[in-house]
């Protein structure tokens, strides 16, 4: 099952309290207070893992606390500040703060590694060493650790890729992600064979290689959740170049010029910037071509808005390496314009949690 929005629950740990305790040794007269303070609360953060793909996990154990902080003790001696907590999280996962009166959001994840602090610990409490003066030598007085933070999270995973595959259902998507890469999504001869993304690795010569999105089909009134709809649109927010395959086979009977516009519209309708993006448009199904007409007007009808239209087959493989030679030149041209921001790595010591570990305290 693929989970993209799910809710969880964080508690960072309560900081120790500090120690009451005074120094007591047979040669040492008047050796006055010396509690020492409690340690700190471990702080949880979520963090974005490359071994992570969806959120299903979260939804059997949404719950996540950190260890406290260790009480103080006497001779002077501090508690243990407890180790932060990470939440591993899929690469692309949108972290919303929850409350009462809506979602703020916190971080976009979009490269491993990168991490954003959501619940604080608290503060360890002083000692009576602490609260020593000229005027009061012996102090009885100490502080209890501050409770840690607690929040309530909402997680949005939108798929991170280069190209996104968009068309009708049958248009030939799952069977060309199979043929161009590793994926091996279901395929079936009927609508909706595709109830999830599929995300697979092309690999070209030259170390050269982007990742494609395939997502379930779309038919008119998507951008209303029609069909399975905005559920998975906004998979393809992200990419950087959209392939739209056409089916000119007939065998669906519908018109492929028409096909191609109803897709056009549900983009523009969405928003989110998918209507802009390049787009390379691919009849597919050539090997099994039915009405040479269809593909007569779908081919005016591209060109005319200056995209580029190429013939492909995902059984035969026609078309297909001039597909990912077009699909490529755009990805590349996308990533010079807005190259990744690679950020310092964190060297502090965590504890690393994935649903799998349900809770972590002391």
């Amino acid at each position: 099952m693929f989970v993209d929005e799910v809710d969880i629950h964080v508690i960072a740990g309560s900081g120790g309290n500090g120690c009451l305790s005074f120094r007591r040794e047979k040669y040492v007269p008047r050796g006055g207070p010396d509690g020492g303070d409690g340690g700190h609360g471990g702080s949880v953060y979520v963090k974005a893992a490359p071994t992570r793909n969806t959120l299903i996990d979260f939804r059997y154990h949404p719950e996540f606390k950190a260890r406290r902080g260790q009480h103080g003790e006497g001779s002077n001696r501090t508690g243990k500040t407890a180790r932060p907590l990470e939440i591993a999280v899929p690469v692309g996962t949108l972290v919303y703060e929850s409350d009462g009166e809506g979602r703020k959001l916190i971080a976009d994840l979009t490269a491993p590694g990168q991490r954003v602090l959501v619940a604080r610990g608290g503060r360890g409490g002083r000692g009576n060493a602490r609260f020593v003066s000229s005027t009061n030598r012996a102090p009885r007085r100490t502080e209890p650790g501050e409770p840690g933070e607690e929040k309530r999270l909402h997680l949005e995973l939108k798929l991170l890729a280069d190209v996104g595959l968009v068309g009708f259902p049958n248009a030939g998507k799952s069977t060309l992600i199979a043929a161009i890469s590793a994926a091996r999504p279901k395929i079936g001869d009927y609508p909706f064979t595709t109830l999830v993304p599929n995300l697979g690795v092309v690999a070209l010569d030259g170390d050269r290689s982007f990742v494609v999105a395939d997502v379930p089909g779309l038919i008119k009134g998507a951008h209303e959740g029609h069909g399975l709809g905005d559920q998975f649109l906004r998979h393809v927010e992200r990419t950087k170049v959209l392939v739209h395959l056409v089916d000119v086979s007939g065998a669906s009977g519908r018109d492929p010029e028409k096909d191609f516009e109803t897709i056009e519209e549900e983009l523009r309708r969405f928003g989110h910037g998918l209507a802009g993006k390049p787009q390379i448009v691919a009849a597919s199904k050539i090997d099994a071509l039915g009405d040479r007409d269809g593909l007569a007007r779908l081919e005016r009808r591209v060109r005319g808005m200056g995209r580029p239209l190429l013939h492909v087959s995902g059984v035969t493989g026609a078309g297909l390496p001039e597909l990912l030679e077009a699909a490529w030149h755009q990805v590349a041209a996308a990533r010079a314009a807005d190259p990744p921001e690679v950020s310092d790595p964190d060297e502090d010591t965590v504890d690393l949690i994935t649903p799998a570990r349900t809770r972590h305290e002391a």
